[in-house]
């Protein structure tokens, strides 16, 4: 086999290789989106939207004050290093 032969082989081979990544990638992408739709015609978005709007409401104002605090002072180390 010669090199221009080889050549044109390889030519191929990325072409096709290329076409079956794309075309998998446009698959993924309507598969996605049919996904989405089907999420939202079902109304599990919303269940999901208030279980996670409920979760930082019950946490209390001195729990806040602690993640700041603990903030605060990994900061104030990074500085002093």
């Amino acid at each position: 086999m010669t090199i221009p032969e080889m050549l044109g082989q390889s030519a191929i081979m990325t072409v096709l290789g290329m076409g079956v990544v794309f075309s998998f990638l446009i698959i993924l992408i309507i598969f996605m989106k049919l996904v989405e739709v089907l999420v939202k015609a079902s109304g599990i978005d919303k269940e999901a939207a208030t279980a996670t709007s409920a979760s930082p409401a019950s946490a209390s104002p001195s729990q806040g004050n602690a993640v700041v605090a603990a903030i605060a002072a990994a900061v104030s180390e990074k500085q002093k290093k």
